[in-house]
């Protein structure tokens, strides 16, 4: 499929992985070839030499934490040893790859990450310990070459695991992008994830705008619901899409929907939608 090249499109393995046909790895390749798509990113590392056989890349990886590795997070000392370690690790893997970048999470606001009764850290805390893991985390980065991106998530939507993150406290758009700009590292960014940041912040545009210094990566799926990004969603993703190109965003724009219908008609259609 002919595309403009003004943006660099991916395609979430896990989308595709978990959901509907479950794609393995050959055929998520086969699929993003024929739409025009370059990258197949948030796989596993052993199937990226599969993606390197199909002549593709990855835009970027997760941070290689077990289980959901958005649960414990930069923003609690307790964690600190495991997830820094584990980034770096995970940065390592991304330089001999030659994948740019890597996914951090503030992790969940309780002091014992999955305990809500143990007590919240507050914002202020949080936000300091961020930016020290970040300020001991950015070196190893900038050396390998590789960069860092913070994700917001949304806390409001509690209807599935993977639609909304309750407890996580990164849920405001300036909130991640302030303790980006705190560490003041070129290899620190924020991944502005437009169906997130929709819900809890909203004016997509706009943010856009006063983020640009800290975009390092942008997702995409259509809200309510993390669906297609279709007519029975909110976002107006080509606005938005122009709004990127307009402040000079080279990065890569992954589509991270969950497939409800025909996966591939249901990429075909994210892809045409956002390629502006």
């Amino acid at each position: 499929m002919p595309l403009k090249g003004n943006i660099n499109h991916s395609i979430v393995f896990w989308c595709f992985n978990v959901a509907g046909e479950q794609w393995d790895m050959d055929r998520t390749c086969e699929v993003a070839k024929q739409l025009g798509v370059r990258s197949i990113e948030l796989s596993d590392p052993d199937t990226w030499p599969t993606i390197k056989k199909h002549g593709l890349t990855s835009a970027i990886a997760m941070n290689g934490m077990p289980g959901l590795p958005f649960v414990k997070g930069l923003n609690n000392p307790r964690y600190h040893d495991e997830v820094i370690a584990c980034t770096k690790k995970t940065i390592d893997a991304c330089a001999d790859f030659g994948i740019p970048s890597v996914i951090a999470f503030t992790g969940y606001k309780w002091r014992d990450a999955e305990e809500p009764t143990s007590g919240e850290i507050s914002p202020a805390e949080g936000a300091d310990h961020c930016v020290k893991a970040l300020k001991e985390l950015a070196p190893y980065a900038e050396q390998k070459g590789v960069t860092i991106c913070l994700e917001h998530l949304n806390t409001r939507d509690d209807s599935h695991p993977m639609k909304g993150h309750p407890g996580y406290q990164g849920d405001d758009v300036d909130y991640v992008a302030t303790i980006c700009r705190r560490v003041g590292s070129p290899r620190v960014k924020m991944l502005f994830d437009l169906y997130h940041v929709q819900i809890m912040n909203g004016d997509l545009i706009r943010r856009i705008e006063q983020c640009k210094d800290v975009i390092g990566h942008v997702h995409t799926a259509g809200n309510p619901g993390r669906g297609e990004l279709d007519e029975n969603q909110e976002i107006n993703f080509p606005a938005c899409l122009r709004k990127l190109v307009e402040i000079g965003y080279k990065g890569w724009v992954g589509h991270e929907f969950i497939p409800t219908r025909d996966p591939v008609a249901g990429l075909k259609q994210a892809v045409t939608v956002c390629d502006v």
